[in-house]
């Protein structure tokens, strides 16, 4: 089956930025205990600015990128946590606003793992020969759901957006995606619930303790055993597949969780440091837009290079996890400038 080639990629971030010191005068915290814990130095807040808007500018700069017209695109599938509408989609939204007007449209919510995800699933449409071109849009608002009373989770959290343009590739690709949805307890956020005139609420159905709507539940203990287990376990399974070593990686690009767990999940994949790309310090967790905010700054900066066997992987609420392993620039139309 056909892989993937990755035709252009974009970032937003808003220019607002909370650093740690900001944190100190709302909680009882230390720029040195943020960062020894987390690896986080600041991060970027949205104010005002919606989750569509933030798309579509990492959109329009990945279509730019791509050299690729909006009516060119054939699928935009968006991932978010943090969605503006119930409905319509992100991926609507962005869809209409960048005048991607020969598309269809559909949002995923794989939380911390919707860039794999999504790649996956993108090279599913594009292996039919239906589609041609894939545009994928990873935004995030995370600010909106954070519980600033809780130093343990308010300190991880930032906004922002990232984008590729994708198309079929004869290079090779393989992928591995699981869920443990029995610990899905460990990390959540419950939506606001409406009172209804007609009756009250007389059963409890919900299957997580709610303890403030609207707002991230995190046991961090149990998250970081969970993530630098399924980290590791993502990244060998879609290695395998393709018949590599983790070894013959040049690039891992994770999700951004947390500088403790990726340090540790190359230690168990005996990884150096070297070849897992780092800006959490930068960005903080970005949730599905992590990944897409690395790869597009790591492609810029020079480091990922033609031919490039990348691992992307994420892990998150669900509890979601999964990796994609590609070579970059591979049997694509064109080069990717």
């Amino acid at each position: 089956m056909s892989g993937i080639r990755i035709a252009g990629t974009g970032r937003y971030v808003p220019d607002f930025i909370v650093d740690n010191e900001d944190f100190t005068k709302i909680l009882d915290t230390s720029d040195e205990w943020i960062q020894t814990r987390t690896g986080i130095q600041r991060r970027h807040y949205a104010r005002g600015e919606a989750t569509w808007l933030m798309g579509q500018k990492a959109g329009a700069i990945a279509l730019l990128d791509a050299k690729v017209s909006p009516e060119e695109i054939d699928l935009v599938i968006g991932t978010t946590v943090t969605p503006d509408f119930y409905y319509p989609s992100l991926a609507s939204l962005v869809q209409e606003k960048l005048g991607c007007v020969n598309a269809f449209a559909f949002d995923v919510n794989a939380a911390c793992s919707g860039y794999p995800y999504a790649l996956d699933m993108a090279r599913r449409y594009l292996c039919t020969g239906d589609v041609n071109k894939v545009l994928v849009v990873n935004a995030e608002v995370l600010s909106q759901l954070t519980n600033y009373g809780d130093r343990s989770t308010a300190i991880l959290f930032g906004d922002g957006a990232g984008a590729c343009v994708l198309e079929r590739s004869e290079g090779r690709f393989s992928s591995f995606l699981r869920c443990d949805a029995a610990n899905g307890y460990h990390v959540y956020c419950k939506h606001r619930r409406q009172q209804i005139p007609f009756y009250s609420d007389t059963e409890d159905t919900q299957p997580f303790p709610v303890e403030i709507e609207g707002k991230a539940v995190m046991n961090g203990r149990e998250v970081y055993k969970f993530a630098t287990k399924a980290m590791p376990r993502a990244v060998k399974g879609a290695c395998e597949k393709l018949g590599v070593t983790t070894q013959q990686l040049d690039w891992v690009i994770p999700h951004q969780a947390n500088l403790r767990i990726l340090e540790t999940a190359a230690k168990n994949m005996k990884i150096s440091m070297d070849k897992i790309y780092v800006n959490i310090e930068e960005y903080s967790n970005t949730s599905s837009a992590s990944v897409a905010i690395c790869l597009d700054e790591c492609i810029r900066t020079g480091k990922l290079r033609q031919g490039d066997l990348v691992c992307v992987v994420g892990f998150g609420a669900g509890l979601t996890y999964g990796a994609c392993v590609f070579e970059y620039g591979v049997g694509g139309a064109g080069e990717r400038v």
